[in-house]
């Protein structure tokens, strides 16, 4: 909450309707900023069809925001799906600056920053993910991966059956009250 902008506070004040991830914590959010705002669901298991209401209303010369439950819209999030459908349909959108969990945890982690790869979550499919992984097994800079708190032990697994002993930070609830970085070899999984 003590995150976001004066300018993203303006717009979500402004706009006719806000796609947000899940209602029930983004009207909480709203709440908060004492922003009474038309929420539309917008999230993983709807994207295709609330997508196309989403175009709909905006070609009926409606405006929208969309908003995660955290982190930064598009970023690993089906936002992605929406910004492709709005381009297709030549709908002009912009983006207000916020918080990015990738950026964070790199700066956190402390390891070099002047060359990065972000590479999201790991494919499910054991056999998907060493497939994956090995395309990036040379890269010499600082790989960021997203994993779920479930998978994060069989996501260390994974990274080090195929990158080997290297350095790594597992970096949790950034800007939270337990914020965390734990630094150790992939070796030490």
């Amino acid at each position: 909450l003590a995150d976001i902008s004066e300018r993203a506070k303006k717009v979500l004040s402004e706009v006719d309707f806000i796609a947000a991830e899940d209602t029930r914590n983004s009207a909480k959010l709203l709440l908060c900023l004492g922003i009474k705002g038309d929420l539309v669901s917008y999230h993983e298991h709807n994207k295709r069809v609330a997508g196309e209401r989403i175009i709909a209303r905006l070609l009926a010369g409606e405006s929208c925001a969309l908003i995660t439950d955290a982190g930064m819209p598009v970023i690993s999030d089906p936002g992605n799906i929406l910004t492709q459908m709005l381009i297709e349909n030549g709908l002009e959108f912009t983006v207000i600056p916020g918080a990015c969990a990738f950026v964070s945890a790199l700066v956190l982690s402390g390891l070099d920053s002047s060359k990065f790869c972000f590479l999201g979550f790991l494919p499910q499919k054991n056999s998907e993910r060493k497939e994956f992984l090995s395309k990036y097994s040379t890269l010499d800079m600082t790989l960021i991966f997203y994993s779920a708190p479930h998978d994060v032990k069989k996501d260390i697994e994974s990274i080090y059956s195929v990158f080997g002993s290297r350095r790594a930070v597992a970096v949790k609830e950034i800007t939270k009250l337990h914020e965390s970085a734990e630094r150790f070899c992939l070796s030490q999984n």
